[in-house]
């Protein structure tokens, strides 16, 4: 498969494909930065919680087996840690500093913590949204990708309509903003051009994507999270993901 990686933004551009330089600035980086260091520094994970995150499918299913997919599961509406593959010892100790150890945190950062909330909601996103069409977007999710350095682990190609499944397809797309210089050392997104057959949108929810390995001494810090334009579009009863009572996917514009 032929991969795009992010060195070849200016090309894309210039074939009218979607995207995006600037959204936030360094000092607001900066700030998610420092206020996600903050949460891990205070995190209390207890040791039945503490769930390797894999997109590896058997792996997926042997999580399951030990019982932790609920933790997984009903995350949609709290903060929850996702951790590394060999980051604890038998006894559910970690055997790296606990600031090294987690692969993502999830998936209600847009809902709870202040500054995701207001970045997610930020004149700059809404105005994405307005000029791509959407009518009545929702946010579906919110994570902080951490790909830590030596161990952050390969994300395999995917589609994100597979597993945020609407009828008609495709109507998820996700915005994904670097938080430090993305890389091919260390684990830059990569894309098939054109694979989702109808035109780039951010990420749109059929276009292949992955990332690999982090093998290099840095992090890739990332602030991702997925809009759903709701107008007209039935989400899946069969989702992992679902809306609750205390949060409702809520409505990406604000008064």
């Amino acid at each position: 498969m032929d991969f795009m990686t992010d060195h070849d933004v200016q090309k894309y551009k210039e074939d009218g494909y979607v995207v995006l330089d600037g959204l936030l600035t360094s000092q607001e980086c900066d700030e998610l930065r420092q206020r996600m260091a903050e949460i891990v520094d205070r995190m209390d994970v207890p040791e039945h919680c503490r769930t390797t995150f894999s997109t590896y499918h058997d792996e997926q299913l042997k999580t399951q087996m030990q019982g932790n997919a609920d933790y997984f599961i009903t995350s949609g509406d709290k903060i929850r840690f996702f951790f590394e593959k060999g980051v604890f010892g038998d006894k559910g100790e970690f055997v790296v500093p606990k600031q090294q150890s987690l692969n993502k945190i999830g998936h209600a950062l847009h809902a709870y913590e202040p500054l995701y909330k207001n970045i997610t909601h930020s004149p700059q996103v809404q105005g994405i949204a307005k000029k791509l069409g959407l009518v009545n977007p929702v946010i579906l999710q919110s994570m902080y990708i951490f790909k830590q350095p030596g161990i952050g682990g390969e994300v395999t190609p995917h589609q994100d309509a597979t597993f945020l499944y609407t009828e008609p397809l495709g109507r998820v797309m996700g915005l994904w903003i670097a938080l430090e210089d993305a890389t091919v050392n260390n684990g830059c997104l990569w894309f098939i051009p054109g694979s989702q057959n109808s035109g780039v949108v951010l990420i749109h929810g059929e276009v292949v994507h992955r990332s690999a390995e982090n093998t290099s001494e840095d992090s890739r810090h990332v602030y991702t999270f997925h809009i759903m334009e709701a107008l007209d579009t039935r989400w899946s009863p069969d989702n992992w993901l679902q809306p609750t009572e205390e949060l409702p996917f809520p409505p990406l514009y604000t008064k």
